[in-house]
């Protein structure tokens, strides 16, 4: 155990860890509102992200940034992030619609026990698993540097650069956008109306169907713009890429109070932070231990997460 190197570095693994958990928490929003109207765990949300990273890739070597091309200027920077955030955010909000009609709205209309849902979202993941993998030749896809990291200023000796500045602030403001939505508009309140109670709600007028097919959209449209920030932080993506970042995610979700919007964000960043720690303390090989270990703890303490406010209740 090395308690030194985290006091020499810990600003620094902490604000590399919010980058990380910044990344988590937009993933997670896609568990937190399929659960929060549902109470199913969605296990395809994975393959979801992992479709937007794929896009992402096509449309940068389409409009000829490939591995190795040369960044434009800060302009066609930004308007290519952008338009990636756009395609991915289309294909993996796409993507969860169709694995809704597909594995969940079938099972719905014939009122099938909770295990089902389980086994039909585990089944559409690894389709979506193996199917990414057949078309890739499971190879993985290299991206351009189209964001060189560089040092804005420093904060108690940690090195802060663009990269993580853009990563956290796209996603607050992305996180910021949705639970407006949620809280303040009509869709929003149809979506916690169902959330709380389904039955009442449809007697109100609010057409169910059209609510869940909103929020897998959400969900997805959350997980392809994480995907994008992923691949300018990370430069890499494969077929598999979605385990390891959907798993985190779902503990973020988890961690946080699943079902609940806020809950995401705290949880993914705490998670993305505390990861860092111990790999600081124990070494990079025990990141994901000490994450998980994290989850437990919180659990045996507070069974429904930090927060623990369903969507349902969520403040009008």
């Amino acid at each position: 155990m090395n308690f030194e190197f985290l006091g020499d570095n810990f600003m620094s693994l902490t604000v590399t860890g919010l980058t990380q958990g910044a990344i988590y928490a937009l993933v997670a929003l896609g568990y937190t509102l399929v659960y929060g109207v549902l109470r199913l765990i969605n296990f395809a949300h994975s393959e979801v992200f992992m479709i937007g990273t794929f896009v992402t890739t096509i449309v940068w070597a389409g409009l000829g940034f490939g591995v190795g091309a040369s960044a434009p200027g800060t302009f066609g920077v930004l308007g290519l992030i952008a338009l990636a955030i756009v395609a991915a955010g289309a294909a993996s909000g796409g993507t969860a619609l169709i694995v809704e009609r597909v594995a969940y709205r079938p099972l719905r209309k014939r009122n099938a026990p909770s295990l089902i849902f389980l086994i039909s979202a585990i089944g559409a993941s690894v389709a979506l698993f193996e199917l990414v993998g057949a078309i890739t030749d499971r190879q993985p896809r290299g991206m351009p540097s189209l964001v060189q990291p560089k040092v804005q200023f420093t904060i108690f000796g940690a090195d802060i650069t663009n990269l993580q500045i853009g990563i956290i602030l796209s996603a607050l403001a992305m996180l910021a956008g949705l639970d407006i939505f949620i809280n303040r508009t009509r869709l929003g309140r149809g979506v916690r109306a169902v959330a709380q109670n389904p039955d009442v709600a449809a007697l109100m007028g609010v057409n169910k169907d059209r609510v869940i097919m909103l929020i897998f959209v959400l969900g997805g449209m959350m997980a392809g713009a994480a995907s994008v920030l992923y691949d300018i932080k990370v430069g890499l993506t494969t077929y598999s890429v979605g385990f390891l970042i959907g798993i985190k995610a779902f503990t973020a979700a988890v961690l946080g109070g699943i079902g609940n919007l806020r809950g995401a964000l705290l949880g993914g960043l705490l998670l993305g932070v505390v990861e860092n720690y111990g790999a600081g303390v124990f070494g990079n090989e025990w990141m994901d231990v000490v994450a998980f270990v994290m989850l437990v703890v919180v659990l045996l303490f507070r069974p429904t997460g930090l927060l623990g406010e369903s969507l349902g209740r969520a403040r009008a």
